[in-house]
């Protein structure tokens, strides 16, 4: 998924919840969620992807070793 795919699909979640509503639709599908827990678990896990992608790779560690003579 990208980064706009999720932009959107978190806009959606955000304007459902706001708006008292269960069902949110997007991308031609539509998902009903039970209860408002189950809406803020859903904003919370898109969250955490737009997060992960904005930040890049990481940072990556290269070990080495220097032996003393």
């Amino acid at each position: 998924m990208t980064l706009d795919e999720l932009k959107l699909r978190h806009s959606a979640l955000l304007t459902a919840r706001y708006s008292g509503t269960r069902a949110v639709s997007y991308d031609s599908k539509t998902v009903n969620y039970s209860t408002d827990a189950e809406l803020a678990a859903a904003i919370g896990d898109v969250e955490r992807r737009i997060a992960k992608l904005e930040r890049g790779a990481g940072r990556v560690m290269r070990p080495f070793a220097v032996k003393d003579l």
